[in-house]
């Protein structure tokens, strides 16, 4: 849990000292890498430290995870200019990736079917209780003492998480049937070309539309870049003796499926977590902090729900779990446009909370349910793998969606009434900022920026209402009914995992 803390305090705290930041060091154009670069980072070396783990095990990866990130956060801390703090961004990413998969392989090596329920929850209150005390404590920190000890937080966390894995944390010996003579081969060209292929993808993503527009020459040389990468990653993995990503990975219906559902997942979230916020500032007319909650209540119900998810898939199995989960969130995505304009903020918090305890019962079942399904030898990969689709998924939907948004108010500002249209801002950007400061507007002027925010925000989430709707196509097509469960996790007794060789994917039985 300190060690994840790391990663998910590391995500939140940062945003509200953005202003300290490029007030002290400049950089104004580019301080979006700071979150760019560090989820670049993070998401194209999840795969590869997920097959370390497999290969070297948990533990010496998730040392090299927090040093590295720890290294990063003290380079951050004396960073001299905008460049320098990007590119140690980047650092503390690369020990990012290595962090949130590798915790999550853990708990499932370490806790049986039963019990990872609770310890998941856990992990996500984590994230819960960062979501609310990251933008307080960074926004303290900026205002009273120094924008530097955002990152020089993480050094006592770090330390004492460090400590307590070095000291307590063992695992149990491998004996790789056949291979304990043998040297673990690692695939570095097929690392160095995931590297170039995600990188080149989430940097098409991440800036297309914003640093340049999508028909730009570097757009479409990104892009095509990422095809060409992607062809030459699948060329060279079906060569490699021991690929990076196997190709199991996507011929498991149970892996694949997942997979899948995840990444729209990750499309799915960005409407509440990208465009709620300005909803409840620009709509509903409230501050930073009170938007921030009605955010946050999605967190708070989602390690409960995920918490009690047990008692439904061990009923209803994994598959009928999850689909329940993201059904009942389409729904509630579908209801958001529903609500009456300008309401009250109680009612999308009611929303997000029901968002947050359906979502509770789709994500944790289906990690539970692929962790289960491999081997400890497998089960880095395959986690990594999930992981690194969700994330691919959210950059994704941070473009579709930033499009459909753009569109959308592009086109009530173009159809404006000719009386207030020469003063009104261009983006979304610039309309949020205009209704925070109401001064120079009528109070038609206004009203109209007001609806044309609202509206936009309904399209965003009916998009992400489809999104969830994906998820839900993905279980029902390609998962199986139940769950296949893995031998040497059923063990000696239900979920329980007998250390020794991991053998071929032989299953015992199902979930």
């Amino acid at each position: 849990m300190l060690a994840m803390a790391l990663a998910a305090l590391d995500s939140t705290i940062i945003a509200t000292a953005i202003p300290q930041i490029v007030g002290d060091l400049g950089g104004f154009a580019v301080f979006s890498w700071l979150f760019s670069g560090y989820l670049l980072a993070v998401t194209v070396t999840l795969p590869v430290y997920g097959k370390l783990s497999d290969t070297f095990g948990r533990k010496p990866i998730l040392i090299t995870g927090i040093l590295l990130f720890l290294t990063g956060s003290l380079a951050c801390a004396g960073a001299w200019n905008m460049a320098s703090l990007i590119a140690f961004r980047v650092v503390q990413g690369l020990g990012g990736g290595a962090l949130q998969g590798t915790v999550q392989t853990i708990a499932a090596d370490l806790y049986p079917m039963k019990e990872r329920p609770k310890i998941q929850a856990r992990l996500s209150s984590v994230w819960a209780t960062s979501s609310v005390a990251g933008p307080a404590l960074g926004g303290l920190l900026a205002a009273y003492a120094d924008w530097r000890w955002i990152f020089l937080v993480n050094v006592p966390v770090g330390a004492v998480a460090l400590w307590l894995i070095v000291r307590y944390f063992s695992e149990p010996a491998r004996d790789r049937e056949g291979d304990r003579d043998r040297r673990p081969r690692v695939d570095w060209p097929g690392a160095l070309a995931i590297f170039a292929c995600g990188g080149l993808l989430l940097t098409a993503l991440v800036q297309g539309g914003v640093a340049w527009s999508w028909r730009s020459p570097p757009s479409l040389l990104l892009f095509a870049g990422s095809a060409l990468c992607a062809a030459l990653t699948v060329l060279i993995e079906r060569r490699a003796a021991d690929p990076i990503i196997p190709g199991w990975v996507w011929r498991r219906r149970t892996i694949s499926a997942v997979n899948l559902a995840l990444g729209a997942l990750g499309l799915m979230m960005v409407a509440p977590t990208v465009f709620l916020p300005t909803y409840a500032q620009a709509v509903l007319g409230l501050g930073p902090t009170a938007a921030g909650f009605v955010l946050s209540v999605m967190t708070l119900s989602w390690p409960v729900s995920a918490a009690l998810s047990s008692h439904v898939y061990n009923r209803l199995g994994i598959r009928t779990c999850a689909a329940v989960g993201i059904g009942a969130a389409a729904l509630i995505l579908l209801a958001f446009p529903l609500l009456p304009y300008p309401g009250a903020a109680w009612q999308p918090a009611l929303i997000m909370l029901a968002l947050g305890a359906a979502l509770g019962l789709f994500q944790l079942p289906l990690i539970i349910g692929v962790q289960s399904s491999v081997g400890y030898a497998e089960r880095g990969t395959a986690t990594a793998s999930i992981l690194f689709c969700r994330q691919v998924g959210q950059s994704l939907g941070a473009a579709l969606f930033g499009a459909l948004a753009n569109a959308t108010l592009n086109d009530r500002l173009a159809h404006a009434p000719s009386d207030i249209r020469p003063g009104l801002p261009g983006d979304l950007d610039g309309v949020s900022h205009t209704l925070q400061h109401p001064g120079a507007l009528t109070a038609h002027a206004t009203d109209y920026l007001r609806r044309a925010v609202d509206t936009t925000v309904d399209h965003v989430y009916l998009g992400a209402a489809a999104a969830a709707a994906l998820a839900l196509a993905a279980l029902l097509l390609l998962a199986p009914r139940r769950f296949p469960v893995h031998t040497d996790v059923r063990g000696t007794g239900e979920g329980e995992r007998t250390p020794g060789p991991a053998g071929p994917p032989g299953k015992s039985g199902s979930r």
